[in-house]
């Protein structure tokens, strides 16, 4: 199983959302971050042909972000994945992973620290991030047949700006 990790694009701005009273998980992208992503989506093209499902979290950055994704991968299937909130324990990823197909490619979009917690987890085994994945940024973790915790291969991971010179931003 191949698991592309994306961390959503560049949001609204947090403090600045809050002071308005608004629920963090409604903070949208901004203009610039759904450009850089569009942008990096091109460069994701190049080293990842297609993938069969495309997992985000509920919350409306990632939504946004797997929009942008998804139009640049078509036929991928599209599920929203609770697990992917940046509340949830990196367990509950992991167990939705054991129920997929063990050939697919299965994208997921979602937040720091959750995500850095779950690569690291997957290659370690210890639940502690050494991995600080960038906004917009993605890396490609292989699985074999034992989908589990401290199993997986780091295939790569590239930074926003890798992404958009890749795809000839």
């Amino acid at each position: 199983m191949n698991v592309l990790v994306i961390r959503h694009a560049i949001a609204e701005d947090r403090r600045r959302f809050a002071k308005a009273s608004q629920d963090d998980g409604l903070r949208p992208l901004t203009a610039r971050g759904r450009r850089r992503m569009r942008e990096a989506v091109a460069g994701l093209r190049h080293v990842v042909p297609q993938f069969h499902v495309l997992a985000n979290s509920p919350l409306t950055r990632a939504v946004q972000t797997a929009d942008l994704i998804a139009h640049g991968f078509r036929g991928a299937k599209r599920i929203e994945l609770p697990q992917l909130a940046p509340d949830q324990p990196v367990k509950s990823v992991l167990k939705w992973l054991q129920d997929q197909r063990f050939d697919a490619t299965i994208a997921l979009v979602g937040h720091e620290p959750q995500l850095g917690v779950f690569v690291s987890w997957m290659l370690t085994g210890l639940e502690e991030s050494f991995v600080d994945l960038k906004k917009g940024a993605a890396c490609m973790l292989v699985l074999n047949e034992h989908v589990r915790a401290g199993r997986a291969t780091l295939l790569w991971s590239l930074k926003p700006s890798h992404l958009r010179r890749l795809g000839g931003a």
